[in-house]
């Protein structure tokens, strides 16, 4: 490749300073065989010029479904600790585990038509669809007057959550700008958290109201409803997916899109021109995103399965990690001798700021790190933090002090897992499956997390009744094998435009063909030259 003019250079991997046969100075930086990293290198995306500024609010908007999941996550293990709601609708230790796993079971229930409709509709109609749906799941649980109610407004509002969940990462990655794509994908599963801390705040503070009135609970589960809203009202004045477009033969609507927000206004942007030039080689027009009932991609040929497999290891090894805390916590610290209900309302309100700002942290290292390091350093913390869980567990019984280091212990668990982990839910299974199949790929994902979330939600309270600590074996066991999964199989995306990775995997190996290379020269004057790599 020759010298191109560049304003600026950029460190990709390493960067070292000497001089090239003619005597002047060059700069040498690695960068992945990708033409998408090399425009990046000449364009200067400053990242708070007004087009971004603009592209942030776009996706802001996606962020909104994955505050909808949060809500849920966290407002019935809260309620759970409120006297007045546990025994309005008669919530014993035999039904608490099904009333909880109702929320997972319709995920599942949505899972099979999420993945088509924001296929066949739109990312933006998906999002809309699914926020609809949870709002009537809302009201029924918001105005519950008995149990079976309540339950019928948790199965409809998860059914609604795995449309948003499905539809709003695929808009998100879709619209994102390549430089920043891991930052902002990865920032879709952190705002989880503004639902998380918004309904425990509101469970723990309303708590303190001296009333009997059924409102201290019958508003935080009106609440889950608001981000749905939001979404409904915004959702409007977004820019549909230019790749949705593109897969639509929609060429022109596309560019605008990326002219926009990517380009900066400018219709010669190398950076869109390869966006471009990209997806229209790589997504089909009659792909099996155009056949709502056609799933069959995703397992059809091998680098279709080795991408699921990849899909299904972060759904697993990324909920099977630790009993859920967000709906086990006040038992969890009632059995470390907390026996105070606003004391266990203010544990289960902590864990959420706490892990958000720790998924925050780790957005910072998803593009220096990359995503396989992260992956592994985050399951080796989990794995070591849950013995010292399981050992305070096994030896709390008359010492209060061992049982709050165990709690302690759970806090570090949790920084450590939404380190990398929570980013990575949203971010990973978005990068390693093409556009024809993504909405399929993800409501797939949907399913696993959320058969999982059956198992690891139902089962827990019964195992720990029958085998006490050594049931938490399983998890350090289990924490421990996924960093050797994430070692031998997990490839690396980081440095590549989305349909860039999609040649990693058409490679015999696909792991050792993410890490191959090319070496970007980069002279005094700001002009670049890209050679083989060694």
């Amino acid at each position: 490749m020759d010298f191109k003019n560049a304003d600026h250079a950029e460190t990709v991997h390493r960067a070292d300073t000497g001089t090239d046969k003619h005597g002047e100075t060059v700069a040498e930086t690695r960068i992945h065989e990708s033409r998408m990293e090399a425009a990046l290198l000449e364009e200067k995306p400053f990242a708070w010029r007004k087009s971004f500024l603009k592209l942030y609010a776009c996706i802001f908007v996606g962020y909104l479904c994955s505050a909808t999941n949060g809500f849920d996550a966290n407002t019935f293990g809260g309620l759970s600790a409120i006297p007045s709601f546990v025994n309005f609708f008669g919530i014993t230790t035999s039904n608490q585990g099904l009333v909880a796993a109702l929320y997972v079971i319709g995920n599942v229930a949505g899972s099979f038509f999420a993945g088509p409709c924001a296929d066949e509709y739109g990312r933006r109609i998906g999002m809309a669809i699914g926020s609809g749906i949870c709002i009537i799941g809302t009201i029924l649980q918001a105005a519950g007057q008995n149990l079976p109610t309540l339950m019928a407004g948790r199965f409809v509002l998860g059914m609604g959550a795995v449309l948003v969940q499905t539809a709003g990462p695929s808009y998100v990655v879709e619209m994102a700008y390549p430089k920043y794509r891991g930052q902002l994908t990865g920032g879709f599963q952190a705002c989880f958290f503004l639902g998380t801390i918004i309904s425990t705040w509101l469970e723990y503070g309303l708590n303190y109201c001296d009333t009997t009135s059924s409102f201290v609970w019958r508003i935080p589960l009106a609440v889950q409803g608001l981000p749905s809203i939001l979404v409904l009202i915004f959702v409007w004045f977004i820019p549909e997916s230019p790749r949705w477009y593109v897969g639509r033969d929609q060429h022109e609507k596309a560019r605008e899109i990326l002219v926009k927000y990517h380009g900066d206004g400018n219709p010669d942007s190398q950076v869109v021109a390869i966006e471009m030039e990209e997806m229209i080689e790589v997504i089909s027009i009659s792909g099996s995103d155009r056949r709502f009932w056609d799933f069959a991609p995703l397992f059809s040929t091998r680098s279709a399965r080795y991408r699921t497999f990849l899909v299904t290891c972060i759904a697993w090894f990324g909920q099977l990690d630790l009993p859920p805390t967000s709906y086990y916590f006040p038992l969890m610290a009632k059995t470390a001798g907390i026996t105070s209900v606003q004391t266990q309302l203010l544990l289960n309100a902590l864990q959420t700021p706490i892990m958000m700002v720790a998924a925050l942290c780790g957005l910072r290292f998803v593009e220096k790190l990359g995503r396989r390091k992260l992956l592994m350093f985050s399951s080796a913390g989990m794995s070591a933090s849950v013995i010292v869980i399981t050992a305070c567990t096994a030896n709390q019984a008359g010492k209060p002090a061992v049982g709050g280091t165990g709690v302690a212990f759970l806090y570090v668990f949790l920084v450590v897992f939404a380190f990398a982990w929570t980013p990575m839910q949203s971010l990973y299974p978005s990068e390693v499956l093409p556009f024809n199949t993504r909405a399929k790929g993800l409501a797939y994902m949907n399913f696993m997390v959320n058969c999982v979330n059956i198992l690891n939600t139902y089962v827990p309270p019964v195992a720990i009744t029958n085998s006490g600590w050594r049931f938490y074996i399983l998890y350090i066991v289990w924490d421990a094998f996924g960093v050797v999964v994430i070692y031998f199989f997990f490839v690396e995306t980081k440095g590549r435009n989305l349909e860039e990775i999609d040649q990693i995997f058409e490679s015999d190996h696909p792991v050792k063909a993410s890490f191959e290379t090319k070496m970007a020269l980069t002279k005094e004057d700001g002009t670049i030259k890209v050679v083989d790599h060694e």
